[in-house]
C-alpha cells in the first residue's frame, strides 16, 4: 500500500521523460531533414539558374544568327561588350575583339535588328565603338521605300523619351509615318541599307526649308551584350 502510489508516480515520471526524449529525437530528426531539404533546394536553385543562363545564351546566339542572315552578304565577327560609359545607355563602349581579330577603325557594328554604330579606336585585343545615339554621331540615312535622304543625329537627352533626331529631309520627300530609315548610298563610312530605325512625328522644321522628324532606333541601347562587326570597310 505504501509502495504502490510511489511506483505509479515514478512510472508517470518515467513515461513523461520517455515522451520528452522521443520529442527531442523527433525534433533532431526534423532538423536534419530540414537541413537536407535546404541543401536540395539550394542545389535546385543553382541548377535552375544555370538553365536560365544557358537559355539566355542560346537566345543570344539565335538573335545573332538571325541578324547575320539579315545582312548575309557582309563578313562579320561577333564580340562581347566588356565595358561602357557611365550613363544608362550604350552610347560608347568597348568590345573584346581588336586588331588581332581583324577589327579596324570605321567598321560598322550591328545588334538587335540593325545598326549600333561604328568602330572608333582599335587595340590589339579590344576596340571602342561609338553608337548612333551618341551626341557626336551624325550619319546619312534614307527612307527604304522612297530613298529620300536625311541626317540621323544622336541625342542622349531625347533618347530618354525613346527617340533620336532626323533632320535635313526635303520638303518634297515622301517619307511617311513609321517609315523604315536605313543607311544611305551617300554615306562615306556606313554600308548601304542597314536598318537604323523608324521615322515618326514628321513635320516642317523652323526654317520652313526642310522637314524634321524623330527616329525610334531599331536597337535597344539599354540592354546590349553582344554585337556583330562587319569586317569589310565601305
Amino acid at each position: 500500500d505504501f509502495i504502490s502510489p510511489m511506483q505509479r508516480g515514478i512510472n508517470r515520471i518515467g513515461k513523461a521523460i520517455n515522451k520528452k526524449n522521443k520529442n527531442f529525437s523527433d525534433i533532431n530528426a526534423l532538423i536534419e531533414e530540414n537541413a537536407e531539404l535546404k541543401e536540395e533546394l539550394a542545389q535546385l536553385k543553382y541548377e535552375n539558374k544555370m538553365i536560365q543562363q544557358d537559355n539566355h545564351e542560346i537566345e543570344t546566339y539565335r538573335s545573332l544568327f538571325e541578324l547575320d542572315q539579315k545582312y548575309i552578304t557582309y563578313p562579320k565577327v561577333a564580340a562581347r561588350i566588356i565595358s561602357r560609359d557611365s550613363n544608362n545607355y550604350y552610347s560608347t563602349f568597348t568590345i573584346d575583339k581588336g586588331s588581332s581579330d581583324g577589327i579596324k577603325k570605321d567598321q560598322n557594328v550591328l545588334a538587335g535588328n540593325g545598326l549600333v554604330g561604328i568602330v572608333t579606336e582599335v587595340f590589339q585585343d579590344s576596340a571602342k565603338v561609338r553608337s548612333i545615339i551618341d551626341d557626336s554621331s551624325n550619319l546619312s540615312g534614307m527612307s527604304l521605300r522612297s530613298e529620300d535622304t536625311c541626317i540621323v543625329s544622336g541625342n542622349l537627352q531625347s533618347l530618354v523619351h525613346g527617340y533620336i533626331d532626323i533632320s535635313m529631309i526635303s520638303l518634297n520627300a515622301e517619307i511617311e509615318e513609321n517609315a523604315e530609315i536605313v543607311t544611305s548610298h551617300i554615306s562615306d563610312k556606313y554600308h548601304q541599307g542597314i536598318l537604323i530605325g523608324y521615322a515618326v512625328d514628321i513635320k516642317t522644321d523652323a526654317s520652313n526649308m526642310s522637314k524634321e522628324a524623330k527616329l525610334i532606333p531599331a536597337v535597344d541601347f539599354e540592354h546590349l551584350e553582344t554585337v556583330l562587326i562587319i569586317t569589310e570597310l565601305k
